[in-house]
């Protein structure tokens, strides 16, 4: 009888420890437009893709340029057509001001059956066009706030909430006053929310300048996906990964030469260890307001028919495949404040 209490109270704490961890995990979420849902529900998801997009800029954008239904019409197939390639969740990256369209996302999800993510947050590349005025008024502490709030209470009357939060900086190694506090904006409202930092970003230059700004304010770098990352040189791709950096390869697409392109850098960090930090999308779609009919629309399944077969034929296994396309995603876009 000694001996059972012996090793029931040697137990007791592995048992303690793994009952906590089950706690953990089963409290885990990310926000989508239909509300919060388990982290383990995303399965196969495409983090960074877009809807509609309206370049016109700040000043001139709003609802009352698209029709929704027609928006719907074309775009509802190509979400169809992912689903049956098995995707569960789609990060859309259209930011406010640039054709963020909440109840659109909301309609096109319940249509399609896959779970969409929007965001807070702004766009400051593209000359800054899709900045609204109050940024070169407000503080980062101001701009925040609003992106808190959205947060806290949804967007604006509509109770949906944002899954993450999307920036946008210009490619220089020295940030201006307005990109630093865009960043600044982001890490404080990464700090109150435990929304993940999306940040269309290029350089590896601008991404360290963004990454300072966000240690500087006590976030770790493991809340920063450096978005476009793939227009940078291996060598910085693999030392900011190192350095607990999302790196993300967006825009995948059919083009020989770029799949190339793509599976030697995930070669790269597959031999470097770096898997399990590298997110992978397409950057496709999407309904161009000001030329819907001119524009095309690239489909979201360059990943599907073309990379994946490339990859497994350049000794990827399943398992790797998975950690790119659900696990990584996954704990990305979890809801967590991430402290440095």
């Amino acid at each position: 009888m000694k001996s059972y209490k012996i090793a029931f109270w040697f137990c007791l704490p592995v048992v303690l420890l793994f009952f906590l961890s089950s706690c953990r995990n089963s409290r885990d979420f990310i926000m989508t437009v239909n509300g919060p849902v388990s982290s383990d529900s995303m399965g196969i998801t495409l983090a960074h893709e877009h809807v509609l997009v309206d370049f016109i800029g700040a000043d001139s954008t709003g609802y009352n340029r698209w029709n929704r239904q027609d928006v719907i019409e074309k775009v509802l197939p190509y979400l169809m057509e992912i689903r049956k390639l098995g995707v569960k969740t789609m990060v859309e990256c259209t930011p406010a001001y640039l054709g963020r369209d909440p109840i659109l996302l909301k309609m096109l999800s319940e249509q399609s059956g896959i779970q969409i993510l929007t965001n807070t947050g702004y766009y400051g590349a593209i000359g800054k066009k899709a900045l609204p005025s109050h940024v070169w008024t407000e503080s980062a502490e101001q701009l925040s706030e609003r992106w808190i709030s959205e947060w806290e209470h949804g967007i604006e009357n509509y109770g949906i909430k944002p899954g993450f939060i999307k920036i946008a900086v210009q490619s220089d190694s020295i940030l201006d006053s307005i990109h630093t506090k865009l960043v600044k904006a982001a890490a404080l409202t990464h700090l109150k929310t435990g929304l993940v930092i999306n940040a269309h970003t290029e350089s590896a230059a601008a991404a360290r300048a963004e990454l300072r700004i966000l240690e500087g304010e006590g976030v770790s770098p493991h809340a920063f996906i450096w978005t476009h990352a793939q227009i940078a040189g291996i060598e910085d791709q693999i030392d900011l990964a190192r350095q607990g950096v999302w790196v993300s390869f967006d825009n995948v697409s059919t083009d020989s030469i770029e799949l190339k392109k793509y599976i030697y850098l995930l070669s790269e960090m597959k031999t470097h260890g770096l898997l399990d930090r590298v997110i992978l999308s397409h950057d496709a779609g999407w309904y161009d307001v000001i030329n819907p009919a001119g524009v095309i629309f690239r489909p979201y399944t360059a990943i599907f028919t073309h990379l994946i077969p490339a990859l497994k034929s350049n000794g990827f296994t399943e398992r790797e495949i998975s950690l790119l396309l659900q696990e990584n995603p996954r704990e990305a876009y979890t809801v967590r404040i991430r402290k440095k």
